[in-house]
Order: C-alpha cells, then sequence, then structure tokens
C-alpha cells in the first residue's frame, strides 16, 4: 500500500483479523485489547495493547501476528507497545465480541466490572446453549484464566463463562 494513503481507520480493519489466539472466534478488537493505532511518519505504524491480564502469555504471539498483517499489506516498520495502566477490563469488549462468544459455546460478561455485589453473591450466567439461568458454578478456573467453568442445570451442557473483570 502506498504509505501516503496509510490510514488509521485502514489499519484498524487490517487489524480486526487478528485472532486472540485463546477464544479465536475473537479479533483483538473485539476484545478491546487495542488502544491506540498512530501513523508516526510514513511506512510506520504504532500500535498500543493492552493484556487482558499482567502476563498474558498469549501477548507474545498476538504482536507476532500484528507485525505479520501489518508486514502483509506492506507496512514496513511496526511498533508495538504495551500500556499496563488503566488495566484492561471486560467492558471494553465489543457487543459483536459477546455474541461472537455465546454463539460459540461460551457465556460472555454479565454485567459492568464495577458492579457492586454483595458479600458471597454469585453471578447468575445463563446458559450459552439454551438460555436458562439455571446454571450453577463448577469450578472459578477454566482453560484460561479469565474463564470459569459453568453446567446448566436445564440442558444439562457444560460451558464456561468469560469472566467479569
Amino acid at each position: 500500500m502506498d504509505s501516503q494513503t496509510l490510514t488509521t481507520e485502514t489499519v484498524l480493519n487490517w487489524l480486526g483479523q487478528v485472532s486472540d489466539p485463546e477464544v479465536p472466534v475473537l479479533s483483538i478488537l473485539d476484545l478491546g485489547i487495542v488502544r491506540d493505532v498512530r501513523i508516526p511518519e510514513p511506512g510506520t505504524v504504532a500500535v498500543t495493547i493492552t493484556p487482558t491480564y499482567s502476563g498474558c502469555p498469549a501477548m507474545d504471539v498476538i504482536s507476532m501476528q500484528i507485525r505479520m498483517v501489518l508486514a502483509a499489506h506492506g507496512v514496513q516498520k511496526v511498533q508495538i507497545g504495551q500500556q499496563l495502566s488503566p488495566a484492561w477490563t471486560t467492558d471494553w469488549m465489543s457487543e459483536t465480541g459477546r455474541q461472537k462468544l455465546k454463539a460459540y459455546g461460551i457465556a460472555p460478561p454479565q454485567y459492568d466490572a464495577n458492579r457492586k455485589r454483595a458479600l458471597f453473591e454469585e453471578d447468575t450466567v445463563p446458559c450459552p446453549h439454551c438460555n436458562s439461568a439455571d446454571t450453577k458454578l463448577i469450578s472459578g478456573f477454566g482453560s484460561t484464566s479469565c474463564k470459569s467453568q459453568y453446567q446448566c442445570n436445564h440442558c444439562h451442557e457444560p460451558f464456561e463463562h468469560f469472566k467479569c473483570h
């Protein structure tokens, strides 16, 4: 691509092709981890990302995928920075991303991350398969740190829940 016509909007469209390695149905834009895209000089793109949690092992893979997609479109120099503050929150996920999670069989976050809860209050997590609210927590930990395990008491299917944080 001619570096004179490169725009932030074009770069964002390309970044929409970068999938989360842990939940491949989501793009990094769906997750809300792309905090900034700049074109500081012709042929250079600077991307700032925020990990879903400090030390997330997927960030190296995501950075490599960003470099690859931009290089495939002729970007000569890629600068990737990480921004740790403010910390990522599930509130940054797109509505499209939440719908993709549910269609994939993972219950999306149900509430704003800063919602006040009563002591010992548990989240009501509807089943992504049958939409029943009659579910039970099996384990606070799923296949990744950001998910927990539930089971539906109606359809009896196990499922993961993307935790609010």
